[in-house]
């Protein structure tokens, strides 16, 4: 038969699983804090400058650093005014007007040229003569057998070129 039973040995029954139950709320209490306390680690708030130019710390290359990144900015904008430079100086030199004028001058230079030489070689050429051309003077003369061109500079630079006639053939 079952034995029933009592009121005190259900109690003390009672009274042994809350002790086991606080026993055990307690061991893991403290688990708790011992892990928490383990992860927990203080220190002295130190306050230091990142920046080398506070601390100290590598000074001389943070210097160097800033004194290189200046230079090559200087430097790329130079380079940028002297690319715009060129490029406004381009621009203008092909222009159509500039163009047109380019190749005037060059055929007038032609003809110049061209008649500087009908009258030294020409059908009836001319023993002597004198050019003016934006400033500059040239002066020739010819005895038959050589060709003497003294070109004066606007400065008074004289430069003298003697041409034998005789020995060009075509």
């Amino acid at each position: 038969m079952i034995k029933e039973k009592t009121k005190k040995q259900i109690q003390a029954e009672e009274i042994e699983k809350l002790r086991i139950l606080y026993a055990v709320c307690f061991i893991g209490f403290l688990l708790l804090i011992s892990i928490i306390a383990i992860n927990i680690k203080a220190d002295q708030i130190v306050h230091k400058f990142k920046s080398p130019s506070f601390n100290g710390i590598g000074t001389s290359s943070h210097y160097l650093t800033i004194e290189n990144q200046q230079y090559t900015r200087k430097l790329t904008i130079k380079e940028e005014i002297k690319a715009l430079q060129d490029e406004i100086k381009r621009d203008k030199e092909n222009s159509t007007l500039a163009r047109f004028m380019r190749n005037l001058e060059s055929r007038v230079y032609a003809e110049l040229s061209r008649q500087l030489v009908n009258n030294l070689f020409g059908e009836t050429p001319q023993s002597e003569g004198v050019i003016t051309l934006e400033g500059n003077t040239i002066e020739y003369t010819s005895d038959g057998v050589t060709l003497t061109l003294k070109i004066t500079e606007a400065d008074g630079t004289v430069t003298e070129i003697v041409i034998p006639i005789g020995t060009f053939t075509f």
